[in-house]
């Protein structure tokens, strides 16, 4: 699967001049492209009590831009109207892995950021209304048609209308608008506008990337800090001289202070790093890998992996790798860290590059006890599994 860009422009110059600047529209950007899944399969995901997913009506709810949050059941869709209504289900890509190959097309942007694939079914009329969303997105559309209107002009929290279960802007006048069918793209950066409608029943792949906030990195970044890099201990007074007035907390002391907070709160960039690992691979409280029962020795695995051939990536891991210094680099999954010294840099490449991972590249490479140690540990840690597991 591969994903073509309108002439003149390639990965590099999309990334220069539209990646989180303007909006682009690409036409046939994956030919031929059909829906991985029909209305009847994506409604049962949403049935699901593990797979998040909402329904919201534009109409003929409680009240207008209803939004029910999943998992429903037979009778929640049999109820429905007519029109006028989304079916939308995340992280499907963590579940399909058919779905999870929409995601080879966008390997020019790191991993890291990447999200999840939503799969939304529309009933002809059907959207979420016109709002604004925080994250990068390209829009697939995969079976159907749906018309899709933007603007770029600024938005703010109080234009959108009160006391609705979803960020709905009113009075939406739109810049631009197009039609997509099955193949076409529209890519969207942060906070531009816009409102998709179904024309007839249609189904859209939204492949969005992770933009978290400043306020949770700060504060993740600073509770490492707390704990693992302020020593214990208590403020002592620097040499101090009779006060004429005892409640003034005098410049030389905020002076002592602010020293004393400035050499305690000294970024290490490379612990920085390591704590940027663990914290952007961390997964939905929802996406928890569970460790197997029947843990392998390391000869068992290395036999199991012949035997098989192939090993595969868990959809519900996050992959991600940091170079670090002395020969010392760092795997990340999930918010865990695991340093990695085999002398072999094309070990974390090998294992983050690819989701299947083939016995016959890694074959020369079993004899080094660190590759085969940390293999193990991660198939028994539920991160990668043969494909009859």
């Amino acid at each position: 699967m591969k994903l073509h860009f309108p002439r003149g422009l390639d990965k590099a110059s999309f990334l220069r001049d539209y990646w989180q600047q303007r909006p682009l529209l690409i036409s046939d950007a994956i030919p031929g492209y059909q829906a991985p899944l029909d209305p009847d399969e994506l409604a049962g995901l949403a049935c699901e009590p593990d797979i998040e997913s909402r329904i919201v009506l534009e109409k003929d709810g409680k009240g207008p831009w209803e939004a029910r949050p999943g998992p429903f059941n037979e009778e929640d869709f049999s109820t429905l109207p007519p029109s006028h209504w989304t079916l939308l289900v995340q992280d499907v890509d963590k579940h399909i892995p058919e779905v999870a190959r929409l995601l080879d097309p966008f390997s020019f942007i790191p991993d890291w950021r990447l999200d999840d694939v939503m799969i939304s079914y529309a009933a002809d009329q059907g959207s979420v209304g016109p709002h604004i969303d925080d994250y990068d997105v390209f829009l697939l559309q995969a079976a159907g048609r749906r018309r899709w209107q933007i603007h770029t002009r600024p938005v703010s929290e109080e234009d959108y209308i009160p006391g609705l279960d979803l960020r709905i802007l009113p009075d939406f006048e739109p810049e631009q608008e197009w039609v997509l069918e099955p193949g076409d793209m529209l890519y969207l950066p942060p906070n531009v506008a816009h409102w998709g409608i179904a024309e007839g029943d249609c189904i859209t792949c939204s492949v969005g990337f992770r933009t978290p906030e400043f306020r949770e990195m700060i504060s993740s970044w600073c509770h490492e800090m707390v704990q693992e890099q302020v020593p214990a201990g208590r403020y002592r007074d620097a040499a101090l001289t009779p006060q004429l007035h005892k409640g003034e907390i005098t410049p030389a002391s905020l002076e002592h202070i602010g020293s004393q907070l400035s050499r305690l709160l000294h970024q290490d960039s490379a612990a920085q790093a390591r704590w940027f690992g663990r914290f952007i691979t961390e997964s939905k409280a929802h996406l928890q890998v569970v460790p197997r029962d029947d843990s392998l020795t390391a000869d068992q695995f290395a036999r199991q992996f012949r035997r098989h051939g192939r090993l595969d990536h868990n959809g519900w891991s996050r992959f991600a790798f940091i170079r670090g210094k002395h020969g010392l680099d760092y795997l990340y999954i999930n918010g865990d860290e695991y340093p990695f010294a085999g002398n072999d840099e094309l070990f974390l490449e090998w294992i983050t590059d690819h989701r299947q991972l083939y016995y016959a590249d890694a074959e020369h490479r079993l004899n080094n006890g660190e590759w085969l140690r940390l293999l193990t540990r991660l198939y028994n840690e539920g991160h990668l599994f043969f494909p009859d597991d």
